[in-house]
């Protein structure tokens, strides 16, 4: 009987196979880099807002401290977002005619809430409560990066799930003393800047230091803060 298929066929055969696993493997290796790309999770890309708030302007420009606008984040799992009256607070006596400002002004004329676009996501399926990490000593910064710089706000991080289990395992890497939580200008201990307690305790190194604030603070074990119930309840 005569052969059917010329002996090239086997060549092209294998070459086909090897093709094929080779762009599948290309197409699941583009989509899980796509995934994590600032195309997916919006990472230093600054939203559209109603008005241009600008945190360098009035955390590090005016001093203004987080937590008066963010008037929750020590006691809920929110921070909050400030109601208008909050901004009514000063505006109501500088930039009175500023045109930027003028959704806010509406907002207080007719009490109707200004719509903010969420920069810092997070899944409905994930459980992240603010005041806990200020009660263990996670400053803002190390969540939300440099919002003293920010004259339009970006999410600073993924906050993808490993970028969150990098802190919880190893606490110690990222804890500082609970009065400079809200310090966007502290900076880790080191020889020429230590940090010292409020018990009279100096350290010059963050693990040291981070490895005493888990005792102090009763920060609770790797193993449970890994746990998959820690995050999705």
């Amino acid at each position: 009987m005569a052969q059917i298929f010329h002996r090239s066929a086997n060549t092209i055969a294998r070459l086909s196979i090897i093709a094929v696993v080779v762009i599948v493997s290309l197409v699941l290796w583009a989509g899980l880099e796509l995934q994590r790309s600032p195309y997916a999770t919006w990472q230093g890309v600054a939203q559209a807002q109603p008005v241009p708030f600008s945190h360098q302007h009035h955390n590090a420009g005016d001093g203004i401290d987080c937590r008066y606008c963010h008037t929750s984040v020590e006691k809920s799992s929110f921070a909050g977002i400030p109601p208008t009256k909050t901004c009514m607070n000063c505006h109501s006596q500088i930039w009175t005619n500023a045109p930027m400002l003028e959704p806010v002004r509406e907002s207080w004329r007719t009490g109707k809430s200004l719509e903010w676009t969420r920069v810092n996501y997070l899944p409905d399926y994930v459980y992240f409560n603010h005041s806990i990490h200020i009660a263990k000593g996670v400053g803002c910064y190390s969540c939300h990066g440099p919002v003293n710089k920010m004259p339009l706000m970006y999410a600073a991080y993924s906050l993808r799930m490993e970028w969150c289990l990098n802190c919880h395992r190893a606490p110690e890497k990222f804890l500082r003393p609970r009065e400079q939580v809200f310090n966007m200008n502290y900076v880790e201990p080191s020889k020429d800047n230590p940090v010292t307690l409020s018990d009279g305790r100096s350290f010059s190194d963050q693990i040291e230091l981070g490895n005493a604030l888990k005792h102090s603070y009763n920060v609770r074990t790797v193993e449970d803060i890994t746990s998959c119930s820690t995050c999705h309840r």
